[in-house]
């Protein structure tokens, strides 16, 4: 902070900060650039035209995004954004084998990783080596169900009472009406939460194998109109969504209650193993444990893991999944226990949003990191959630072997700011 004054109060002798900092209404706006849902080649090169004439786009700026194979796809591209000018090219690794032994997940996966995180890729890598020699991760998906949480807001607490009460007898036909709005989503349970004069409905769905965001909106939207109908009382104020769900949020109620895919996952490493595969005492993964659960604690995180977010924006981007969500699914708890000969390692993670059809999935890339999973379609969504888990319990392996043995700096000056 002191050093930034420094600066600050040095730039100062030449700049009149009040000036540079006020609102600039009277200043030109360049173009605005209007909304386009539909996308084509033609469209892309408009708006390119737009940007070169007023912003700092360059020529070369132009062919790096709006490449040939990109433009002829505009259309399939535009089905999933507005104002389409092209494409980013991420790099894109594969690591496996990971052998999962789940309840939907059985076998041998190469899991795709979309990441400009050098040492990423190789860390997992090591993770699936290790757990593939012990037999590999036990992994199962033990709860689903989307959140959407409306809210109401009541002239006092009496009719919010009420309201409740009405709620709670007329559960059948909300779900009724709310399910007429999808083939595959159900309305599972409507809990209320009340506080004072506003009540919110805790509305879980079932989405198939959709991650399923945009279904539970339009079905809570239904629910909600059909409330405001047929309710007793009418509100003051009602909102499809009250921020409590916890969409694209760490929170305390998807952390115990979950939103999205609940899976759970875990491996026995014997401790000659750990020896052999990750180069670390196992006293000293032990050790490295507590330190970080410590560490969790004292900062105050939802949950304890060291580095979920890695391997889910990586798994999530390469597979056409919301990237947001991560804010979510990075939350769970990562257990490292001694047992006889070996250690026990585990992660729950309570809200993995993921789909295997919808949204991002049926672009061209995407759906062929999918494909390559052999998780592309339709009765997949389930397998998906479990190798997400597995995934990122192999992370958490690697990541606590290569801190524990001083491995960490190390292996990334290596294979990353020294290459």
């Amino acid at each position: 902070m002191l050093r930034m004054l420094e600066r600050l109060r040095s730039r100062s002798e030449h700049t009149d900060f009040s000036a540079q900092l006020a609102a600039s209404a009277e200043r030109q706006l360049p173009a605005r650039i209007r909304p386009r849902q539909k996308a084509s080649a033609e469209t892309a090169r408009a708006l390119w035209t737009q940007l070169r004439a007023q912003s700092s786009a360059r020529a070369e700026d132009e062919d790096a995004i709006a490449d040939t194979e990109s433009l002829a796809l505009a259309e399939t591209y535009g089905r999933n954004i507005e104002n389409f000018i092209g494409t980013v090219k991420l790099p894109v690794g594969v690591v496996g084998p990971l052998r999962i032994n789940g309840l939907n997940a059985v076998g041998d996966y190469y899991v795709p990783l979309a990441t400009t995180e050098a040492a990423l890729v190789a860390s997992y890598g090591r993770g699936m080596e290790v757990t593939a020699q012990a037999g590999g991760v036990t992994s199962a998906m033990i709860g689903e169900g989307v959140l959407r949480t409306p809210a109401f807001v009541f002239a006092d607490m009496v009719q919010a009472g009420r309201f409740i009460d009405w709620v709670a007898g007329n559960a059948e036909t909300l779900r009724t009406v709310a399910e007429a709005t999808t083939r595959h989503g159900k309305l599972v349970t409507i809990e209320p939460f009340m506080d004072s004069d506003t009540v919110f409905l805790i509305c879980r769905y079932s989405t198939g194998d959709a991650a399923g965001q945009n279904m539970v909106t339009v079905a809570t939207q239904a629910l909600c109109a059909h409330i405001i109908e047929h309710g007793p009382v009418k509100p003051r104020h009602w909102f499809i969504e009250g921020n409590f769900s916890g969409d694209k949020k760490a929170s305390y109620l998807g952390l115990h209650m979950g939103r999205g895919r609940k899976v759970t996952a875990s491996i026995e490493l014997p401790d000659g193993l750990i020896r052999k595969c990750l180069h670390v005492e196992p006293e000293a993964m032990l050790a490295y444990g507590r330190v970080a659960a410590l560490g969790s604690t004292l900062s105050g995180q939802l949950g304890t893991q060291a580095h979920y977010a890695n391997g889910l924006a990586a798994l999530y981007i390469a597979t056409g999944q919301d990237a947001a969500c991560v804010a979510e699914s990075a939350v769970g708890f990562t257990r490292a226990e001694r047992r006889d000969g070996s250690i026990f390692f585990s992660v729950t993670m309570p809200n993995i949003v993921v789909g295997s059809v919808g949204g991002g999935t049926g672009l061209p890339s995407q759906s062929a990191a999918l494909g390559l999973m052999g998780l592309k379609g339709a009765g997949k969504a389930a397998a998906l959630a479990e190798v997400v888990g597995a995934l990122c319990l192999c992370g958490e392996i690697s990541i606590i072997a290569a801190i524990a043995a001083g491995h960490f700096t190390r292996a990334h000056a290596k294979l990353a700011r020294l290459r």
